[in-house]
């Protein structure tokens, strides 16, 4: 069995990329250990705060640092990540030398309503990973586009060839991750 982390950048109710998400996890051994980290409600990272760090950050790196492997969507804003995505990535990574997401393999997913796909947040959040030493899968390239007409109101997936997709490259990230 193999611990999952979840994190999605959007905090955003009913959103698409919790949908692109929980697509990913149906593809995932009924055996994962699956847990969904909430950063819709951490401080912002503060570097004065390292020495004494709220209770919130220090929560949230035991949950990172629990997981054997980490899925990441995210949508696109402006170009690059969402900040609580990246305040979650900074939290987790410091303070300096004591970086809980070193070593853990990740699969990268974006998705936007448009034909772009998120394509630039995908690029910009693994930069971010290969810094943190993230092993990263590299194929197949996670890029859901158009996602208002794959998902219902509830940001579900409901486009069988998506969903397809998705389990599949889940599949190939569960083989990837075997080999950390």
């Amino acid at each position: 069995m193999s611990k999952y982390g979840i994190v999605v950048g959007s905090i955003r109710k009913n959103s698409y990329s919790k949908g692109v998400a929980d697509a990913l996890v149906a593809g995932l051994p009924e055996d994962s250990e699956v847990t969904y980290l909430n950063i819709s409600d951490l401080p912002l990272y503060n570097q004065d705060l390292d020495e004494n760090s709220p209770e919130a950050y220090t929560n949230f790196r035991a949950q990172v640092a629990n997981q054997d492997a980490f899925i990441f969507v995210t949508p696109e804003h402006n170009r690059s990540i969402p900040a609580a995505l990246k305040n979650a990535l900074d939290i987790a990574s410091r303070p300096w030398g004591q970086n809980v997401w070193a070593g853990k393999p990740a699969l990268v997913a974006s998705q936007s309503i448009g034909g772009t796909a998120g394509v630039l947040a995908h690029h910009v959040l693994r930069q971010s990973l290969v810094f943190l030493d993230m092993p990263t899968l590299q194929q197949p390239e996670l890029y859901i586009g158009n996602t208002s007409t794959l998902a219902d109101e509830n940001g579900q997936i409901t486009n069988d060839d998506t969903e397809a997709f998705l389990a599949s490259a889940a599949q190939q990230f569960v083989t990837f991750a075997q080999k950390f």
